[in-house]
């Protein structure tokens, strides 16, 4: 349990005074010590002083992955502001919405992030260049309380506008603990950082690498074939990454073989389809495979154990050590067993609400359906429960399509599309139908041998007619939001 006067910059504290000279960051270029990503954070938190920020302000970190965006993080712990992590493929629009509505007191960025974005784009908040803070600088931490706000997390905007998400020191603390703790991670690891830093799941990688003292190999390719060549060369033994990431890595040849140095496989932000979850075991054998659900608000909230992942390949397991979860009915009574509810989740990990938004932070940020007095988060995601306890995602609320009488999940429809192994991507969309009610469009990514006509006969073969896609749709890839999800809005306004 995290104590009173516990600042998450105690953990690089920590792991810098127990491996001073281990390698916390490496990427290919260079790594960089414990020591001096200390070092670095301090002249960063020396940084946001002088820049007039004060405990509790907001400071927006507009930076790649690497050495400097996690020590400009670690600065901020320590100097007790806030940190709002910015995803660098944003555009300038977005990043302004943030830092707005975060009311930011400062921009950390450099001189190539504010060239990405054009001439035309002057931030609205006071710059501070990340280039020109001097190199290193005591590591010094303020005492903060539990349940003091210490991040800001901006959701990736794939059911609406972005929000913030607020964590306290006690919730990110809950969550690294337990995290690092069912994933036994350790000193030796070498932890790969495939997605920005501006999500849970890829600050995750981060923060939990800093608990127990593992290097983090940034990897910033956004070609899977250079991806699986740079971390099978430096020795990675965790990788994490989203759905659409992994039907990318499996489709490279050099994946297909087992990479002696893995020990660890993660996936969360999404369904894995069962194809793909199959086919990651067969190819990494050596490696224990997790399958993960969450959300921002929850930070991380299921996770299927790898030794029931073989016999169940489509669950998304039980909930964390220490939470719970219950499946409730529109009318908020609690479901039976294999009946499909909203998923409502209650534990330490859960966010305090969202940024300026009571309204919202209402609607979501509910009292547990059987015990008034206990903070939960009701999801908008729909699961059922099988006998043996275990979870099975079947989709967002209000995403379930209604044709022919029949509520269909699309990730169904998925799973039966990757089995048919035509395809390397899919995703499902609707139009309104007079006659259907809604009809189903597949959006899919043909494998170089793969064909429509296969596809449309393996899936007559093996999907109930309702559930029948009405078109299927060929494109070289399927649009992604910035942290890697399919961007499921820009698919239904191409196909409205």
């Amino acid at each position: 349990m995290p104590q009173t006067g516990y600042n998450l910059a105690h953990l690089l504290e920590r792991t810098t005074a127990r491996s001073p000279d281990s390698a916390a960051i490496a990427t290919r270029e260079s790594f960089t010590t414990w020591r001096e990503l200390s070092g670095r954070a301090g002249a960063f938190a020396h940084a946001f002083e002088t820049a007039g920020a004060s405990p509790g302000d907001r400071v927006a970190l507009y930076l790649e992955r690497g050495p400097d965006a996690a020590a400009a993080l670690f600065g901020a712990y320590a100097a007790g502001v806030v940190p709002v992590v910015v995803n660098p493929r944003l555009r300038a629009r977005q990043i302004e919405h943030i830092l707005s509505n975060s009311r930011a007191h400062a921009l950390v960025t450099t001189a190539e992030g504010l060239a990405r974005q054009g001439e035309s784009w002057t931030p609205s908040v006071r710059v501070v260049d990340a280039g020109a803070v001097p190199g290193e600088a005591p590591f010094r931490t303020r005492a903060v309380a539990p349940d003091a706000l210490a991040q800001i997390v901006y959701t990736s905007g794939s059911t609406g506008q972005p929000k913030g998400v607020m964590f306290t020191n006690h919730a990110l603390l809950s969550g690294i603990d337990t995290v690092s703790g069912y994933l036994e991670l350790r000193a030796q690891d070498r932890v790969a950082s495939l997605l920005s830093f501006s999500g849970v799941y890829g600050l995750n990688q981060l923060l939990t690498a800093a608990a127990v003292g593992a290097t983090v190999v940034v990897e910033a390719s956004p070609l899977a074939a250079d991806i699986v060549a740079n971390l099978a060369s430096a020795g990675v033994t965790v990788i994490a990454a989203v759905p659409p990431l992994w039907l990318q890595l499996l489709a490279v040849p050099a994946f297909q073989q087992p990479l002696p140095s893995l020990r660890i496989l993660q996936s969360a932000g999404g369904h894995l389809p069962v194809e793909a979850v199959r086919q990651l075991r067969a190819r990494q054998p050596g490696a224990r495979l997790f399958i993960q659900y969450g959300m921002t608000e929850t930070f991380r909230s299921t996770y299927l154990d790898p030794a029931e992942v073989d016999a169940h390949p489509g669950s998304m397991g039980r909930p964390l050590p220490g939470a719970e979860i219950v499946l409730v009915r529109p009318d908020g009574t609690v479901c039976d067993v294999d009946e499909t509810g909203e998923i409502v989740y209650a534990g330490p990990t859960i966010a305090a609400g969202y940024w300026d938004g009571p309204e919202a932070t209402a609607r979501v940020f509910r009292p547990h359906p059987l015990r008034p007095d206990v903070a939960a988060v009701f999801s908008g995601d729909l699961a059922r429960r099988d006998a043996d306890g275990l979870l099975y995602y079947v989709s967002r609320r209000d995403q379930v399509i209604n044709t022919l009488g029949f509520r269909v999940g699309p990730d169904e429809i998925t799973d039966v599309l990757h089995a048919s192994g035509q395809i390397a991507e899919a995703a499902i969309t609707t139009r309104p139908d007079p006659e259907r009610g809604q009809r189903i469009i597949a959006v899919v990514v043909l494998k170089p041998d793969g064909s429509v006509a296969a596809l449309r006969r393996f899936c007559r073969e093996a999907l109930p007619s309702y559930m029948l896609p009405a078109r299927f749709e060929v494109m070289d890839a399927i649009p992604r939001l910035p942290g890697g999800k399919f961007d499921v809005a820009a698919l239904a306004q191409l196909h409205a």
